[in-house]
């Protein structure tokens, strides 16, 4: 059985092989990810995962299970997405700092035709952060790629009080989620894990 996972996202990739999935294929989806960000962010996500899933799935073999996924951070319903430079992170990190804000996660998974399309959210705290620290971590360079300014498997674990909810969902990926979903396509992750058919019984 073919895996395919519409995500560039090394950190998705990453994931997914710490679930137990050792053989899958990587493709670009190639989706515009700024069109509806009026919607509400759960729902936004699901839309975008959903997307990103039946853009690879065109060109999938059949029997092909697609994983996509797509991750923003919200603050009081307000999405806030990859900073476009500099100061826009500066200005999205002291937004947080100090505030507890949610981080959704839609996943999307696709075999034949059939779609599973779910989301999670983890609620997120920062501590409060000084000017000068924000910069030094915007001088690391992490944040110029992560959804809110800050990737939580790096230094930006730094700046993290408090979370409640899935660790892995911050990340890019609500792992145990996914393991669900997957089960239900016939894809067990715990047996791949134990080096056995993947086929979940």
């Amino acid at each position: 059985m073919e895996i395919i996972l519409a995500s560039q996202s090394p950190r998705r990739k990453e994931l997914l092989e710490r679930m137990g999935i050792r053989t899958f294929s990587v493709v670009d989806p190639g989706v515009d990810e700024h069109e509806e960000e009026t919607l509400p962010p759960e729902e936004l996500v699901c839309r975008l995962s959903e997307r990103k899933a039946e853009a690879a799935a065109r060109h999938a073999p059949a029997g092909a299970v697609v994983i996509a996924a797509d991750t923003v951070v919200s603050l009081d319903g307000a999405i806030l997405g990859k900073p476009a430079d500099k100061l826009e992170a500066f200005r999205m990190l002291s937004t947080l700092s100090g505030v507890r804000h949610q981080v959704y996660t839609g996943v999307t998974v696709m075999r034949d035709g059939e779609k599973q399309i779910e989301h999670e959210t983890t609620d997120v705290t920062f501590r409060e952060l000084s000017e000068e620290e924000i910069e030094h971590y915007l001088a690391t360079g992490e944040p110029m790629d992560k959804a809110g300014a800050y990737g939580i498997q790096g230094y930006g674990a730094l700046l993290v009080e408090r979370i409640e909810g899935d660790y892995y969902n911050v990340m890019g990926l609500p792992v145990c989620r996914l393991g669900q979903m997957l089960r239900r396509v016939d894809v067990d992750c715990l047996r791949l894990a134990a080096g056995k058919e993947g086929r979940a019984e």
